[in-house]
């Protein structure tokens, strides 16, 4: 392709409301534009890119035997009213009328429609295990999408589905999805783990997220320095506490006044006591009202791992009007002493005891809380957020890492939850009906491209891993009206396209300056700088975009080595 014949639009500013570095990359190297917030056009070298990753993507499907399908994106509001998730999934998902007042939205993710299809054609165990992917343009109203693809509101996604006649029929495809999984991420040239996360509003009962390390993650990755084990920082689990506090219990309850003294620093400074000896209490509303959740003072309550105790739909934190509206309780002095609400306590907290509390009115603490006298929960388990340099609950003397990561897949068991509530079932071989189990497997395209620019730039533009590169090389002609440089340029175009290498030639008028800017901020892999003065000494300049690493070489035998450069890097 030569560059005259493309549309790319590069800047020399980034927009002033781009956040992150690939979202201003990819505007300035004319990758993207956007249309509305959270939308964009993606032009002829963003689209290369993506192009790529689908590619890539599409080979490790079909490896493990999944079939490419295409979904309508606009889905019948009956489906999801039969899935339960039509009132669920809340305003993220965008509801549509028709001309005939019929209910639509346009679809964040496809369970729905794909547990439709199977039930209506799958009938026999004979036809199982059955893996169905698409790569298809999803929609959810995010309230502040930012980061440019990163986290749009419109955007394209790779969702898989696999439908079995067991659990252990579905754990065979899930180890396959993680090693097909493992190999695209790999293949994109990334770095990358894969965490155990939590399964959200998808639901199911056993999830993995893959994770590109990057500063700019909105997402943390928590991982032990010994055993290997990795996670998400919603769902990394924290190790029991071996023993109690060290009180033997022996205060009494006793009401203090601590006028105006609300939160934990204020509270703890006032009575001279340390956060640990203090055990925080916060509402939250479920489907169901609202409930407590109990933490040590120095720790914060992890919602997800409460949501997964209580075993509820959702979990909000209670607004102050709500929890003054159906307790009457002051805001800031809520304790568990007599609190007329479920309550559920961290394990550390259970090990706790003559700690201070929320008295139940304004102005006042209780001291001396003994757990197991003063207050009853209804249960204990594992409900705060890790922090870095806890003790990993999986090995013994490994210690937690916390790093930044930003999730381009995820993976699911879902087990019978939608094909249970669409009645998606088969006849096994005795004849007998039985629910498909399912399982879900998603990869954001347009994230994975934002990632790997997120964790391959400098600060002359992007850095691509080679396989991800719109173009593999990139020729430079210092003058192309120069009739011998231009006959060199061609003739390199020529071959390396023979030789299958991608390569964009630079035909332009313009000055060498401005084609070696271009073609730095858009992160070709190679430049071959072709001029007069090397052509007379039967040499091009070949230059590595990772490294800034340059030569000289003999023209044209060096090309026919390009391609083997291309596949170290």
């Amino acid at each position: 392709m030569r560059y005259s014949q493309l549309l790319i639009p590069t800047l020399k500013e980034a927009p002033s409301d781009a956040e992150v570095i690939s979202h201003k990359l990819m505007v300035r190297a004319g990758m993207i534009r956007q249309l509305a917030s959270g939308i964009y056009s993606i032009l002829p070298l963003g689209l290369r890119v993506l192009r790529k990753v689908e590619q890539i993507i599409r080979e490790e499907m079909n490896a493990i035997g999944g079939q490419e399908v295409f979904l309508p994106s606009i889905q019948p509001a009956e489906l999801w009213q039969e899935s339960g998730r039509w009132d669920f999934y809340g305003k993220e998902l965008l509801r549509i009328i028709d001309r005939h007042d019929r209910k639509f939205c346009y679809g964040p993710t496809h369970e729905e429609v794909i547990t439709d299809i199977v039930r209506r054609e799958v009938r026999s165990y004979r036809q199982l295990p059955l893996v169905l992917y698409q790569i298809q343009t999803k929609f959810r109203d995010e309230v502040r999408p930012r980061f440019g693809v990163m986290r749009g509101r419109e955007f394209t996604m790779k969702d898989a589905y696999s439908f079995h006649a067991s659990e252990q029929d579905v754990q065979k495809t899930y180890e396959d999805m993680k090693t097909a999984y493992n190999n695209v991420f790999k293949r994109c040239g990334l770095d990358f783990k894969m965490v155990e996360a939590d399964s959200g509003t998808i639901g199911g009962s056993f999830s993995h997220e893959f994770m590109v390390l990057a500063s700019s993650g909105e997402d943390a990755v928590v991982f032990c320095d010994a055993c290997g084990y990795a996670s998400n920082l919603e769902k990394a689990g924290a190790r029991p506490p071996a023993n109690g506090t060290g009180s033997d219990g022996s205060e009494p309850l006793a009401e203090v006044s601590t006028p105006g003294q609300k939160t934990i620093e204020a509270v703890t400074t006032f009575l001279k006591v340390p956060p640990q000896k203090l055990v925080k209490t916060l509402i939250l509303e479920n489907e169901k009202g609202l409930v407590a959740g109990l933490v040590r003072g120095d720790r914060q309550l992890n919602p997800v791992k409460l949501k997964n105790l209580i075993d509820c739909e959702w979990l909000h934190p209670a607004s102050e009007e709500s929890i003054k509206e159906q307790t009457g309780l002051p805001v800031g002095y809520v304790g568990p002493v007599n609190l007329p609400l479920p309550v559920f306590a961290d394990h550390e907290v259970a090990a706790m005891q003559d700690f201070v509390t929320g008295a139940n009115k304004t102005d006042a603490h209780f001291t001396g809380v003994q757990f197991g006298r003063d207050l009853q929960v209804e249960q204990v388990g594992d409900l705060r957020t890790v922090e870095e340099g806890d003790p990993c609950p999986h090995c013994d003397g490994g210690t937690y890492q916390i790093r930044r990561g930003i999730e381009v897949g995820h993976i699911f068991i879902l087990g019978t939850k939608y094909s249970t509530a669409m009645k998606a079932g088969f006849l096994d071989e005795n004849g007998k009906e039985k629910t498909l189990v399912m399982g879900c497997y998603g990869i954001g395209v347009g994230r994975t491209a934002a990632a790997a620019i997120e964790q391959n730039h400098d600060d002359k533009g992007i850095v691509w891993p080679a396989p991800l590169a719109p173009f593999q090389v990139v020729i430079l002609p210092t003058n192309y009206s120069d009739e011998k440089v231009k006959d060199a340029a061609d003739t390199a175009y020529r071959r390396l396209t023979e030789l299958g290498v991608e390569v964009l030639l630079d035909d332009r008028s313009d000055r060498l300056g401005v084609k070696f800017k271009d073609a730095e901020l858009i992160g070709f892999p190679l430049q071959l700088v072709i001029g007069p003065k090397n052509l007379e000494q039967g040499e091009i300049e070949v230059k590595t975009r990772r490294t800034g690493e340059s030569a000289n070489h003999p023209f044209p035998a060096i090309l026919e080595k390009i391609p083997a450069q291309l596949s170290e890097l």
